[in-house]
């Protein structure tokens, strides 16, 4: 059974890792003494889950938690530095610091490295969040042992909740684009200069097509924005909703 670890202390682990292109080596004293951390652990890089939803939503998140005192967000695999940081890259998350627990050290320490060799995996990190205060940790969200890949209480909203009750996240925004629209560019610079985070879902990539759109949102034009689960509509009426 995994156990949680609440008012204990992090593993002492040094972890190799890399820096302008050097090996360098950053000690757990460094990542949490004197510091308010967020640290959530997932199974691997450019996993299904771990891509789509855990990693993305703390990166919206991490600003927000910036403002209710947390200092850093750590995002922990066991995985080597160089899939670690072309993961960062692909996921475009500057927000989030990408801790490479290559040997499964401090997974271990943690009582939370799993084996998941029946799935060719190896040694991985269970998945699990928790607030960690000058090395002590304060609260932890393990997710339960089930057969599959469960995502039920590690996400970033729970932990924000956790943190502060009546914190208010940044809306999330989705808007469909084609390549040349100047209404698509006018949309997404008026984003950009609010310091929204949005996802933009390109006609002709990854399968996206006029059809697809269509599908979605009933409309045959673009851009097409949706904030929260709610159609705004084009960038005429996101002009609309940023001056409320």
């Amino acid at each position: 059974m995994l156990k949680s670890r609440e008012g204990q202390k992090v593993p002492q682990v040094t972890f190799p890792i890399r820096v302008d292109n050097e090996w360098r080596k950053i000690s757990t004293d460094e990542l949490f003494k004197g510091k308010t951390v967020v640290l959530f652990a997932l199974p691997g890089a450019f996993t299904p889950t771990c891509s789509s939803t855990h990693l993305p939503r703390f990166n919206e998140l991490a600003d927000v938690l910036k403002e209710n005192g947390i200092d850093s967000v750590i995002c922990l695999a066991v995985n080597d530095p160089f899939v670690m940081e072309t993961w960062k890259q692909e996921q475009n998350a500057e927000k989030i610091y990408f801790l490479p627990d290559g040997n499964g050290e401090f997974s271990e320490g943690m009582g939370l490295l799993v084996d998941k060799s029946d799935i060719g995996l190896g040694k991985r990190s269970w998945r699990y969040s928790m607030l960690v205060k000058d090395g002590l940790i304060q609260k932890m969200f393990i997710e339960p042992e089930e057969p599959d890949d469960a995502f039920t209480v590690s996400d970033a909203d729970t932990l924000l909740a956790y943190i502060n009750p009546n914190a208010s996240p940044p809306p999330r925004i989705s808007f469909f684009s084609k390549p040349g629209c100047p209404h698509c560019a006018r949309a997404r610079k008026m984003l950009i200069d609010k310091g929204y985070l949005f996802e933009e879902i390109e006609l002709g990539r990854h399968g996206i097509s006029y059809s697809s759109m269509q599908a979605v949102t009933g409309r045959g034009t673009t851009p097409q924005v949706y904030i929260d689960g709610q159609h705004i509509g084009g960038a005429d009426e996101l002009t609309t909703w940023l001056a409320k």
